[in-house]
C-alpha cells in the first residue's frame, strides 16, 4: 500500500513545487516589468547606444535644420493631456494630393529617431510630422506614470492624425518604430479616424507585448517562460492601472487593408522577429518585408543603401497605385 501512495504524494509535491515556482517567478517578473516601464527608468531605446555618427543614428539630438538643412515649423498639438510639441517638415514643392507622413518613435525615444526615414520621405515629396507624445520630454506625463505600449499613447497619435487631416492632408502614412508599432495598432483598434491612414511603415514593431515579455523570460533562462510571462502580465494588471495583457495588436495590423512596409532584424534583442514573421503571415494585403540580421531598430544601420532603396521603392509603389502623386505627365 505504501508503495502505491509514494508516487502519488511525490507527484503532488512536484506539482506544488511547480505551481509555487510559477507564482513566485511571475510575481517577481511583474515587479521587474513594472519598474522597467516606469517613466524615467532606463530603456533599451533610451540608453546604451554608441555615440551617433550621423543624424540617422539613434541618440542624435538636433532639429531638422541642424540635421539635414530642412526648413520646418514648430507645431503644438492639442492632446488629451495637454500640448504635444511636433516638427512639421514641408517638401520643397507642395502637392495638395500628397498624404502626410506622421512619425511615432518608440519607448523612451525622441522625434529625432525618425531621421533614418526622413530624407527618403522628404525626397518623395511628403510633408512629415514628427510628433512627441505623453511622457516625452516637453510633453505631459500620463497619470499612470507608465509607458503603456499604445494602450494610452494611441490617443496622441489620434490627435496628430486629426491635426494633419484638418490642415490639408488627404490621408496619412504612419511611420513607427518599436513601441510606436503598438501605438499604431491600438490606434487602428480604437480611433474614429483610423480610415485616414493610407499606408503604414514599421521598424521592429512591438505588436505583441506578450511575445516581448516571453522573449525576455527566455533570455533570463527561466523555465516555462511563456507561462511566467502570462503570469507576470496578470500580476502587473493587479498592481498597475494599465492592462498590459491587452497590448497585442497583431490582428489589427495584420488586417490593415492598405499597404504595409515592415523592417526587422533577426538578432533583435528587444522585440523578437518572430512577432513580425507572425504578422506577415496574417497579411492578405500589400506587404513589403525587409528582413535583416540587425539588432533592435538597426536595420537601417546594417545597410543604409539597401534600406533607403527598399523604402523608396515602397513609396514609388504607393505613387503608382494612386496613393502618392506621380511626376509622370507633369508639365513645366
Amino acid at each position: 500500500m505504501n508503495g502505491r501512495k509514494l508516487p502519488i504524494w511525490g507527484g503532488c509535491a512536484i506539482a506544488v513545487a511547480v505551481i509555487g515556482y510559477v507564482v513566485i517567478a511571475s510575481w517577481q517578473s511583474a515587479r521587474l516589468l513594472n519598474e522597467t516601464l516606469r517613466v524615467g527608468a532606463p530603456t533599451a531605446q533610451s540608453s546604451g547606444w554608441p555615440a551617433p555618427e550621423t543624424p540617422a543614428d539613434i541618440g542624435y539630438q538636433g532639429d531638422p535644420r541642424q540635421a539635414y538643412g530642412y526648413d520646418f515649423d514648430e507645431v503644438d498639438l492639442d492632446g488629451e493631456l495637454g500640448s504635444l510639441p511636433a516638427w512639421l517638415i514641408q517638401p520643397e514643392q507642395q502637392d495638395a494630393s500628397t498624404p502626410w507622413a506622421v512619425f511615432v518613435h518608440g519607448i523612451g525615444g525622441r522625434r529625432e529617431n525618425g531621421y533614418r526615414f526622413l530624407p527618403t520621405l522628404h525626397e518623395a515629396g511628403l510633408p512629415v510630422l514628427m510628433i512627441s507624445y505623453r511622457n516625452d520630454s516637453g510633453a505631459p506625463a500620463d497619470p499612470s506614470g507608465l509607458y503603456a505600449f499604445g494602450l494610452t499613447e494611441w490617443q496622441d497619435l489620434d490627435t496628430a492624425v486629426r491635426y494633419a487631416t484638418s490642415n490639408g492632408a488627404p490621408s496619412v502614412i504612419v511611420v513607427a518604430e518599436s513601441m510606436g508599432g503598438g501605438i499604431v495598432g491600438q490606434f487602428l483598434r480604437h480611433s474614429e479616424v483610423a480610415d485616414a491612414v493610407s499606408a503604414i511603415i514599421l521598424d521592429a514593431p512591438a505588436v505583441d507585448f506578450h511575445a516581448i515579455v516571453t522573449a525576455e523570460m527566455r533570455r533570463m533562462n527561466l523555465p516555462l517562460a511563456s507561462l511566467i510571462a502570462q503570469g507576470a502580465l496578470w500580476f502587473s494588471a493587479l498592481s498597475e492601472p494599465i492592462p498590459l495583457d491587452a497590448a497585442v495588436v497583431t490582428n489589427e495590423v495584420g488586417a490593415f487593408a492598405s499597404p504595409l512596409f515592415l523592417s526587422h532584424g533577426s538578432t533583435d534583442s528587444v522585440v523578437p522577429i518572430s512577432s513580425s514573421d507572425a504578422l506577415v503571415a496574417r497579411r492578405a494585403h500589400v506587404t513589403e518585408y525587409l528582413r535583416t540580421t540587425s539588432d533592435h531598430i538597426q536595420s537601417w544601420k546594417e545597410d543604409p543603401v539597401r534600406f533607403d532603396a527598399a523604402l523608396a521603392a515602397f513609396l514609388a509603389t504607393l505613387s503608382s497605385s494612386g496613393n502618392l502623386p506621380s511626376d509622370e505627365g507633369d508639365e513645366g
